[in-house]
């Protein structure tokens, strides 16, 4: 039985001792996979191939610190082919590589905002025709669920209008509206003037801005087919122009400041005296007119961007050597007499080194002690190199500034101050003031982010360390000696600047030995020695800016838009007029196309002008399609 248990427990030991090389080989083997992934910039590759490694050996630090390299490079390579696919409309396949980002690396923000973005896009999609239910909690939330928007102005007919006229301003609106489709009131104080218009293939919101520019006036709808016409004065505007309320929230605001600003700036261009902001919320309430609020919303998407970031990658670089060479003889360079008397010898009296002046007649060889120093020979040499390595990773965002500090924190003296009351055994560490200086690898960077994927950066870079120690007053202190540059520079997306040059160089030689001997050619080994000694010390510093995200800048961010006139804040936008019914008709049947109907008009109004079909374009110069104007909005032309 024993011999059994005895034959189990060697099997056992055997097979621990055959699996362990054989995980061993099997985590190396997908190491150096994962570094040939690396190789080729397959970042997910090797991040996987390293994982495996560490799951095989999970302490071992090699393989760990190739995991915590790769999970970055690895979730960004998936985040900018997240961002490819988005960008050409393919959500869903956008947002399966965001999920594998932050299923790589949880930490990485810019993949759980990316991947949370694609999600509310993928939802907006969903819902565009799924309607809207809310169930109200009180009458008064019933009422505000009730609240509508601001007043939509729809002509009936979208018929191009084509006219000449030469008469009072407000039978021209009548005209227009009775061509249109629409119902003109006019405020008791309007006193029309005469004028003269000429329209040619116009909408009916078109019209309506081209008469209310040259008579002076302006309208204002109050209903889905009624307009009220004014004159043009501040204070017939008060009184007509309808406001609008809305609150806009900032997404990437990271502070009240950044709130306070883009209100600023979006009120004073659009002349918004009323604003409210609300910090805990990261919103602002403005009040105004629908095309102050249109353009506010859109100021506002292209202010609210987020911060760009950037990974600054740090290689410090610590050379040192130092050579030493001791060659030669070290001679005794003194000798010592000494008289020690025989006490026994008649006429001699006292001990040791004492005698009388007649003991000096009977003083022997016997009597003289001479002490001659040892002689050694030297032949030494030493090389050592020492070499420092620290490669840390500072992430930072846009004009904000990033430190890193590696060393120890030494106290220094400042200050000192008497102690009250007298009394002797006092300590002067009781009456002077210490702070703490950082020692070591010290590097403030603040980079600062271009659109064309540069990076300038400010550094302040250090390396410190303590060379000694004086005693100043009783107290000892150290002695720092430093190495620091301070520069400015400009680089791109993963470019490196190598920042080299902080050389020390020490070259010490000493001699020393008898007097005109230690000169001799070759002789002087025997009755000198020579002490050579060379220390050199360099520090290189590498930085390379890797941007993780840029400045988002859009199309619609450049675009041009018209905000109106200097004293009127207006939109316009685009908009196809529709075919009439009757032309549509005309073609359909292959017939040619009958001109637009006229209405009668008073005597003293001369008929419209019958609609004349324009010339056929070319093929190089498509038609534009009119810009008209979004109501409701001032009668003010844009």
């Amino acid at each position: 039985m024993h011999w059994n248990v005895l034959r189990c427990v060697v099997a056992l030991l055997l097979a621990l001792a055959i699996s362990f090389p054989v995980l061993a080989n099997q985590a190396e083997a997908a190491y150096k996979q994962g570094q040939k992934a690396e190789s080729k910039n397959d970042y997910d590759g090797a991040f996987h191939s390293y994982s495996e490694a560490l799951k095989l050996e999970p302490k071992n630090a090699k393989y760990m610190a190739a995991v915590t390299r790769l999970r970055f490079y690895a979730a960004m390579q998936h985040v900018h082919a997240g961002v490819e696919l988005r960008d050409a409309g393919k959500l869903n396949d956008a947002a399966v590589e965001f999920e594998r980002a932050v299923a790589t690396d949880s930490t990485n923000m810019v993949a759980k905002a990316e991947l949370q973005k694609t999600a509310d896009m993928i939802k907006v999609q969903a819902r565009k025709d799924v309607p809207v239910s809310a169930r109200p909690q009180s009458p008064l939330a019933s009422l505000a669920a009730s609240v509508e928007g601001p007043i939509e102005f729809h002509p009936t007919s979208n018929t191009p209008i084509n006219m000449r006229m030469s008469s009072n301003a407000d039978q021209i609106y009548k005209v227009v509206g009775k061509l249109a489709g629409f119902n003109v009131l006019f405020d008791p104080d309007f006193k029309p003037q005469r004028i003269s218009v000429e329209l040619n293939d116009v909408t009916a919101r078109e019209a309506l801005s081209m008469v209310s520019l040259e008579s002076k006036s302006f309208y204002q709808p109050i209903s889905a087919n009624t307009i009220i016409v004014a004159a043009d004065t501040t204070a017939k505007r008060k009184e007509y122009e309808h406001t609008s309320m809305k609150m806009f929230f900032m997404k990437n605001s990271s502070s009240a400041a950044d709130l306070q600003e883009a209100s600023k700036t979006i009120s004073s261009l659009l002349e918004l005296t009323r604003v409210q902001l609300v910090p805990q919320q990261n919103a602002m309430i403005f009040r105004g007119t629908r095309d102050q609020l249109v353009l506010a919303e859109k100021l506002l998407s292209d202010l609210d961007k987020p911060k760009p970031e950037v990974v600054i990658e740090v290689a410090v670089l610590e050379v040192d050597r130092n050579r030493i060479r001791n060659i030669g003889t070290n001679l005794p360079t003194s000798i010592s007499v000494q008289v020690v008397p025989n006490n026994t010898v008649s006429g001699t009296t006292g001990s040791g080194n004492s005698f009388t002046l007649n003991g000096f007649g009977q003083l022997t060889a016997n009597d003289v002690l001479i002490t001659i120093p040892g002689a050694s020979l030297t032949y030494l040499m030493s090389d050592s190199n020492t070499k420092v390595i620290q490669n840390p990773e500072i992430r930072a965002m846009d004009n904000e500034r990033a430190s890193l500090k590696i060393g120890d924190r030494i106290p220094v003296a400042t200050g000192s101050f008497a102690p009250g009351g007298g009394g002797g055994g006092i300590s002067p560490l009781v009456s002077t003031q210490f702070q703490y200086i950082d020692v070591g690898v010290n590097i403030d960077i603040t980079p600062h982010i271009h659109s064309e994927r540069d990076v300038t950066l400010k550094m302040s870079l250090e390396v410190s360390s303590v060379t000694g120690n004086v005693n100043i007053g009783g107290i000892s202190q150290p002695t720092i000696g430093q190495r620091r540059i301070e520069e400015q520079a400009r680089l791109g997306d993963g470019e490196v600047s190598l920042i080299a040059g902080i050389l020390q160089d020490t070259d010490t030689k000493s001699l020393s030995g008898y007097p005109y001997l230690a000169h001799l050619p070759v002789l002087k080994y025997l009755f000198a020695q020579e002490d050579k000694e060379r220390q050199e010390n360099e520090v290189v510093f590498a930085i390379t800016p890797h941007i993780v995200r840029a400045q988002d800048i859009t199309e619609d961010n450049l675009k041009l838009v018209d905000v109106g006139t200097g004293t009127n804040v207006g939109i316009r936008t685009k908009e196809a007029p529709a075919k009439p019914q009757a032309e549509g008709a005309a073609k359909a049947a292959g017939q040619p196309k009958q001109p637009v109907a006229q209405i009668p008009v008073p005597q003293q109004v001369p008929q419209p002008q019958q609609q004349v079909p324009p010339p056929a374009p070319q093929a190089a110069y498509p038609p534009q399609r009119p810009l008209t104007q979004v109501p409701p909005r001032s009668g003010t032309p844009q």
